[in-house]
C-alpha cells in the first residue's frame, strides 16, 4: 500500500506539472521535490545542486550538443538536394522507384544528424516537392518520410542513444554500433513495404520516365561522396578505437563545417543560427537529463524503484514477457510525452527490472529506441507528425493514418530484434574483441 501511495502520489503531480504547461525539465524537479520534502530528512537544496552538477557535468555528455550542432550545420547545406539527385539514378529500377528515396535519404542522414526531427525536414524539404512534381500517391510520400525519418534516432549518432547511455551508465560507443544493424534492417523493411505495395497496386505508381543509363548514375553518384566521407568519418573513428563518442562529434562538427564551405553554403548568418539552434536545443535536453536524475535520487530514497523491480521479479515473468508489457507500455507513454522524457522519465524504475531479469543492457537500449520512434508517428504528440504536417499542410487526422503502415513495420522491427538478438549484438561484440 505504501509503494502504491509513492506511485499515486508522484503520478498526480507529475501529470498536474505537465498539464499547467510547465517545461518537462521542471515539471520533473517540481516532482522530485514533493518526494524529497515528504519522504526524506535530508535538506533539499543540497542534495539537488548536488545531484544536478553531477548529471550535467559529464564529460560523455560533451558528445550531445556536439552532434546537434553536426546536424543543424548540415540542415542548412544543400545536403538533400545532393542525396536525391545522388540516389534518385539508382532507385528507378525498384518496384516504388522514387519513394525510396525517404528512405536511403533519411538512412543517409541519420547517420550524420542524430535526430529524427531534422532527418525528416532535411529529406523532406527536397523529396516531397520533386514527388509531388512526379505524382506520386500523397498518402505515400507522407507515410515514408514519417517511417524514415525516425531513423535519425536509430542509426548513430543518436542524440537518444546518448542520452539513454549517460542515464544508465553505458558505453556511447558500444550503443552506436548496436544500432547500425538494427537501423539498415528496418530501412530495409520499410523499403520490402514499398516495393510489395508497388507491386500490389502498381497504377499508384507513375510512369518511369527515361531510364539513365549506367555512366550517368555512376556521375550521379559523385553528390554523395560528401555525406558517404562524413558518415565514414564519423562512425569508422568510434568502431576502430582511433575516437571515443565525444572525439567523434568534434570530427563530425569539423567536416560538417568544411562541406558546407566547399558547398559555398557557409554564411555568417548560417553559422550563427546553427550555433543557437544547437544551444536551444541542447539545453532543453539538458534540463530534462538534470530533473530526471533528480527523480531518480528522490525515488531511490522511497525505495519505489528496487520494491518495484522485486515485485516484477515475484511474479516469475520471463523475459520475453516483461518485453512485451515494455512495449505496451512505452508505445503508450509515447503518445503523451517525446522520446527523450520517455527514456529519462522511466530509467530509475526500468533499469532496475531489466538488470534483474538479465536482459543486456545495450540490446534493451537499441529495443528502446526502436518502440520510441513509434511513438514519433503517434498521436497526439508525434512529433514527426507535427513536423509533416508543417510542411504538407495536411490535417493530422491524414497525416496519422498515412504512417500506420510504418507503424507496423517497426512493430516487426522489434519482433525481430526480439527473436534475434544478435542483429543489435554482433557489432558491439566484435567492438569488445577488436575488429578484425
Amino acid at each position: 500500500m505504501e509503494d502504491l501511495l509513492f506511485t499515486g502520489l508522484f503520478l498526480v503531480t507529475l501529470f498536474f506539472l505537465l498539464g499547467s504547461g510547465l517545461w518537462v525539465g521542471l515539471s520533473l524537479v517540481g516532482v522530485a521535490l514533493v518526494g524529497m520534502e515528504l519522504f526524506t530528512s535530508r535538506p533539499v537544496g543540497d542534495a539537488m545542486a548536488t545531484t544536478i552538477w553531477s548529471a550535467t557535468s559529464s564529460w560523455t555528455l560533451t558528445a550531445l550538443p556536439l552532434f546537434i550542432w553536426m546536424g543543424d550545420i548540415l540542415f542548412r547545406t544543400r545536403l538533400s538536394e545532393d542525396l536525391f539527385r545522388g540516389l534518385a539514378p539508382w532507385m528507378t529500377a525498384l518496384p516504388g522507384r522514387l519513394l525510396h528515396t525517404n528512405i536511403v535519404g533519411c538512412a543517409v542522414f541519420a547517420a550524420v544528424s542524430g535526430s529524427s526531427a531534422a532527418t525528416l525536414a532535411t529529406v523532406g524539404k527536397m523529396s516531397i516537392p520533386e514527388l509531388r512534381r512526379r505524382k506520386y500517391p500523397e498518402n505515400m510520400i507522407i507515410g515514408t518520410l514519417a517511417g524514415a525519418g525516425t531513423l535519425g534516432l536509430l542509426i548513430p549518432p543518436s542524440i537518444i542513444m546518448i542520452v539513454y547511455g549517460v542515464t544508465v551508465n553505458e558505453s556511447i560507443a558500444q550503443l552506436f554500433m548496436a544500432g547500425i544493424l538494427p537501423g539498415i534492417m528496418l530501412a530495409g523493411l520499410f523499403m520490402g513495404y514499398i516495393g510489395i505495395r508497388a507491386l500490389l497496386q502498381p497504377d499508384l505508381m507513375p510512369d518511369q520516365g527515361d531510364p539513365m543509363n549506367f555512366v550517368g548514375k555512376i556521375r550521379r553518384s559523385i553528390y554523395l561522396l560528401p555525406v558517404v566521407g562524413l558518415v565514414l568519418t564519423v562512425l569508422g573513428s568510434s568502431y576502430f578505437g582511433i575516437a571515443t563518442a565525444t572525439e567523434a562529434a568534434v570530427l563530425g562538427v569539423i567536416g560538417a563545417l568544411l562541406l558546407s564551405l566547399l558547398q559555398g553554403s557557409l554564411t555568417w548568418e548560417n553559422f550563427k543560427e546553427s550555433l543557437l539552434g544547437a544551444t536551444r536545443t541542447s539545453c532543453m535536453i539538458a534540463l530534462i537529463l538534470a530533473g530526471a536524475h533528480f527523480l531518480t535520487l528522490a525515488m531511490g530514497f522511497t525505495g519505489l524503484p528496487r520494491h518495484l523491480a522485486e515485485f516484477i521479479g515475484s511474479l516469475g515473468l520471463s523475459p520475453l514477457m516483461l518485453i512485451f508489457a515494455l512495449t505496451i507500455f512505452y508505445i503508450v507513454l509515447g503518445c503523451f510525452l517525446d522520446g527523450i522524457s520517455s527514456v529519462v522519465l522511466t530509467m530509475a524504475v526500468v533499469e532496475p527490472m531489466i538488470r534483474q531479469a538479465g536482459i543486456d543492457i545495450v540490446w534493451f537500449g537499441i529495443f528502446l529506441v526502436i518502440v520510441v520512434e513509434m511513438a514519433q508517428i503517434t498521436p497526439p504528440v508525434g512529433f514527426n507528425l507535427f513536423v509533416l504536417q508543417g510542411m504538407t499542410h495536411h490535417d493530422m487526422g491524414y497525416i496519422a493514418r498515412a504512417a500506420i503502415p510504418m507503424f507496423l513495420v517497426m512493430v516487426v522491427a522489434v519482433g525481430l530484434i526480439v527473436a534475434f538478438p544478435e542483429i543489435v549484438m554482433y557489432l558491439p561484440e566484435t567492438m569488445r574483441q577488436g575488429p578484425g
